[in-house]
């Protein structure tokens, strides 16, 4: 009697709350993905290939998951970096910078795409000086691969802060007074403690990055093979009543999506097993 006690929650109510929980999630997510994957499922298998194979069509994958890929690879740097300044250092104006890490989770992604090309453009304020160097910015690659880090940067910094804030001090001051240098203290004490949650961070990063729209189609400027991303392609296939190529591409997106985020969760999961 005593041993069912101790194993019964403090909490009662897990079959209610679990059973919530799957209903949530079924409506939520499994249904409208079981819906895309078997309207998918009617076409023909020579329809489908050609939907999805098509070159400006590969165009668009290289696009959108090699800017996405860099993006969430410049944040997992430069968003560690910001949180151990966040954490690590007191210095005027540093609840503002905090909050503004979070400004873009507040902003409508269209009102970035707008800012980005106002700062970008060839008459922007920062992009009339970039043409002094030949860079341009706006209706390039480059332009997507910036808008993608902008949006991405909060995900890794807000997975790797609480972790930081538990990593006592302590630990880095013994690692020096035993007498191991600073990149040996970063490199066997500080990045493996950080590891899984950089990675959660990526993975958050990249997968956001996949599916965006409103900040990429104005910095873009939509060149069919050259700056067209797949989700403005997806859009245009269902303004032109053409739905079985738009799940069509949308399926590909979510199963490499899907395939991505789980090596990447291995990956993770790898990483915690070594710490």
């Amino acid at each position: 009697m005593s041993t069912l006690n101790q194993s019964r929650s403090v909490i009662p109510g897990f079959g209610l709350t679990m059973g919530f929980s799957l209903f949530y999630l079924g409506l939520i997510f499994l249904i409208p993905v079981a819906g895309l994957l078997l309207f998918t499922a009617t076409m023909s298998w020579s329809d489908f290939w050609s939907a999805i194979s098509h070159p400006q069509v590969v165009a668009s994958y290289k696009l959108s998951f090699g800017a996405s890929l860099a993006g969430a690879t410049i944040n997992l740097v430069f968003g560690m970096l910001v949180a151990w300044v966040l954490v690590r250092y007191t210095f005027p104006g540093k609840r503002i910078i905090d909050a503004l890490v979070d400004l873009p989770f507040a902003l409508p992604t269209a009102v970035a795409g707008i800012s980005l090309v106002t700062l970008y453009a060839s008459t922007g304020w920062v992009g009339q000086y970039l043409n002094v160097f030949g860079i341009k910015v706006a209706y390039t690659q480059l332009g997507v691969v910036i808008a993608l880090t902008y949006i991405g940067l909060p995900f890794v910094v807000r997975t790797v802060q609480p972790l930081l804030e538990d990593l006592e001090a302590e630990l880095e001051e013994a690692s020096a007074s035993l007498g191991a240098s600073r990149f040996t203290t970063i490199r066997r004490v500080i990045l493996p403690a950080l590891l899984p949650a950089a990675l959660t961070g990526f993975a958050l990063a990249f997968a956001r990055a996949l599916g965006e729209y409103g900040s990429v189609v104005f910095i873009s400027g939509n060149l069919p093979y050259r700056t067209e991303i797949t989700p403005l392609l997806i859009v245009a296939k269902i303004e032109q009543f053409d739905y079985h190529g738009a799940a069509a591409i949308g399926s590909v997106m979510l199963l490499a999506a899907f395939l991505l985020l789980l090596l990447i969760n291995g990956l993770q999961w790898w990483a915690s097993r070594r710490r």
